[in-house]
């Protein structure tokens, strides 16, 4: 058995043909949205899957907080103009559908039948609700796989509560993390486990086709999103659990400082220019010794400085004398010359550091360019793996609402012109 769907058809538009990505004839009915739902079929459109992006045409496809939401790439605003909806939704097709109506549920009832899998992250029950609950899918495509994503899954005395990211990350432990001895938690700024949802729910999707390949099954799968985020507290569990030591405890060190690390200095030290930064570190007195003498200044050839325990000992001392040297020193000139003394150091990178200036990011093609038809051309980002065969395709932007809906429905659905008129007039679609 292979996992291929035979119900698509050739048409001009290239989502609508096979092609030669791994994921080539996959067929998803994406009902999903903001980051945790929508990064996932990104990932699987951008490896030949043809994902069909369901939105409602009543609310311009509100259920998407990022449809139209800021950031944008010129002066323009609009439904159709979020430059963060483009990101998530690129090799998709955009179709509008009345979840609400009997005729739009028959229509989405038709696009199950002859999709491989449905995704979809809304709040537990949503989907039961309008009468698209696992079994009634199952009903209408036996083996379909069906894949939910929420705050909290499905079972348990938190199944009814409703959340997004940050609040995941609280109530995940993944926030308690970040913050200095002291001081309250201070989070993590964005919506971290949407990102990493996603990419859990893309593995989900692959191991449940996996399964269908093998056995013919389809499935449901649920999952919850705090549960995933718990997953990646791993190491800070084990270290309680085993070592007896707790996060962010009485004593804690800051930064890299702690018994693992008997290395000074260890830490990062101000450049000069606005907000410019580097890392610098001694593994090891010879390490200690060359930077010292690139440095050249009384202080850096004090007697305690000489050991690793002695400048353990004097490391407030020595971090302030060293940012002082750093400060009036170009970033750039800095980390060359601390290098070429043979110690470590590195810049503290900002996003256009890597994107405009790092050839490497360039070459990797992490930034490919996609043609959305009103924004225009514009990056986006790529994926950060490369198959030697069968890899990545990323070409298309995102669909302007409902951008495809005349042309799903008749190549895939095989309604005429004159049915999709009148679901139009209906507001079906």
């Amino acid at each position: 058995m292979t996992i291929t769907n035979n119900a698509l058809k050739p048409s001009p538009d290239s989502r609508l043909t096979a092609n030669n990505g791994p994921l080539s004839g996959i067929r998803v009915c994406d009902l999903s949205g903001q980051l945790a739902g929508a990064g996932s079929t990104r990932f699987l459109g951008a490896f030949g899957a043809q994902v069909i992006r369901v939105e409602d045409p009543s609310n311009q496809g509100a259920w998407d907080i990022l449809r139209g939401a800021p950031p944008y790439v010129d002066e323009r605003r609009g439904t159709n103009l979020s430059g963060s909806f483009n990101n998530h939704n690129i090799e998709k097709l955009g179709v509008t559908i009345n979840l609400r109506v009997p005729k739009g549920r028959e229509l989405i009832e038709k696009l199950i039948a002859v999709s491989d899998v449905v995704t979809e992250n809304f709040s537990a029950g949503v989907m039961d609700r309008l009468g698209l609950g696992y079994e009634q899918l199952k009903a209408i495509n036996p083996d379909i796989i069906y894949v939910s994503n929420s705050g909290f899954g499905h079972d348990g005395p938190y199944a009814s509560y409703k959340t997004f990211g940050p609040i995941v990350q609280a109530l995940s432990g993944l926030t308690f993390t970040s913050g200095t001895p002291d001081m309250p938690p201070a989070g993590w700024g964005y919506s971290y486990m949407d990102h990493m949802g996603g990419n859990f729910m893309a593995l989900a999707v692959l191991a449940a086709l996996h399964h269908r390949n093998e056995t013919g099954e389809g499935q449901w799968v649920d999952m919850s999103c705090t549960e995933a985020g718990l997953a990646l507290a791993g190491p800070s569990i084990l270290d309680y659990t085993v070592n007896g030591r707790g996060l962010r405890r009485p004593g804690s060190p800051d930064a890299n400082r702690d018994e693992r690390h008997q290395m000074a200095p260890h830490g990062i030290y101000p450049a000069a220019g606005e907000d410019d930064w580097v890392a610098v570190v001694c593994r090891d007195d010879r390490e200690w010794e060359e930077l010292a003498r690139l440095i050249d200044e009384p202080w850096a050839k004090d007697p305690r400085f000489r050991t690793a325990e002695g400048r353990l000992s004097a490391q407030d001392e020595l971090d302030e004398k060293l940012a002082d040297w750093s400060a009036s020193r170009p970033r750039d000139v800095i980390v060359r010359d601390i290098q070429q003394a043979g110690a470590v150091a590195a810049i503290v990178a900002r996003p256009e550091d890597r994107i405009e200036r790092d050839p490497s990011t360039g070459e990797f093609g992490l930034w490919p360019t996609v043609h959305h038809r009103e924004i225009g051309d514009v990056r986006v980002d790529g994926i950060p793996v490369h198959l030697s065969e069968t890899d990545w395709s990323i070409s298309h932007g995102s669909p302007c609402l409902g951008e495809h809906t005349d042309l799903v429905l008749r190549e895939v659905l095989g309604l005429s012109a004159e049915e999709i008129d009148e679901l139009k007039k209906e507001g079906v679609s």
